[in-house]
């Protein structure tokens, strides 16, 4: 598949229209994603760290990992290989050298999604299972991880298509109320939608950029 045309993307400045989810036409004629289930290992340990961590981070309460989703945050992996990410997605605890995230709690990241360069979409856990992917908004977003960067691997126009699918399909089964990039999330701080119980735990993220969400939105009309 074909990089994405930087002619033909817009990039999206208006900070409302960055966080609201167009609506998604969730009709029998919209196209709805294949998706391809290829699941991360999730031993008792794994489920016992999330556990912990949304305690710690969203909800002290908590007495297992079952989210509603409100919101889908998209991603880039910052690689090219898909079986490299979800050999990543994999490990149950973060490794040392992510010390801030490590401080955060030790359970693995992993997003719910997995899209390769040809736009195949992996499930790599449960849609209503709490992931790590976005601090301030795991608590009730689906992650979708896509392989690629903005530089060495730009992100594909047949990724840009599964990316559309995938939330209208999601859309049409979850009461989701925004779509937005990584690089988003914190324009939340403060609203309702960021929740984050630990004081000081934050990151800045820049994937995966504003021609991908431009394009992504513009495919959702």
């Amino acid at each position: 598949a074909g990089a994405l045309d930087g002619g033909a993307l817009t990039a999206v400045t208006d900070a409302a229209a960055a966080l609201a989810l167009a609506p998604v036409d969730a009709a029998v004629d919209a196209p709805l994603a294949t998706i391809v289930d290829w699941p991360v290992p999730w031993p008792a340990e794994r489920e016992r760290l999330m556990l912990a961590y949304r305690r710690l981070h969203s909800d002290p309460a908590a007495t297992d990992l079952t989210i509603t989703p409100r919101m889908i945050v998209l991603h880039y992996t910052g690689g090219h290989s898909a079986k490299g990410t979800h050999g990543y997605f994999s490990r149950t605890r973060i490794e040392a050298e992510r010390a801030t995230l490590r401080k955060g709690g030790e359970a693995g990241v992993v997003s719910h999604f997995l899209v390769d360069r040809d736009g195949t979409i992996f499930r790599l856990i449960p849609e209503t299972r709490m992931g790590r992917h976005a601090i301030g908004v795991n608590h009730a977003a689906i992650g979708v991880e896509n392989v690629g960067d903005g530089d060495r691997y730009p992100l594909t126009d047949a990724q840009v298509a599964a990316n559309v699918a995938l939330i209208r399909d999601l859309a049409a089964r979850f009461p989701i109320e925004r779509v937005l990039g990584h690089h988003e999330v914190a324009t939340l701080r403060g609203t309702p939608a960021y929740l984050e119980l630990v004081r000081g735990y934050r990151n800045e993220k820049g994937d995966p950029g504003p021609r991908f969400m431009a394009a992504v939105r513009a495919g959702l009309g």
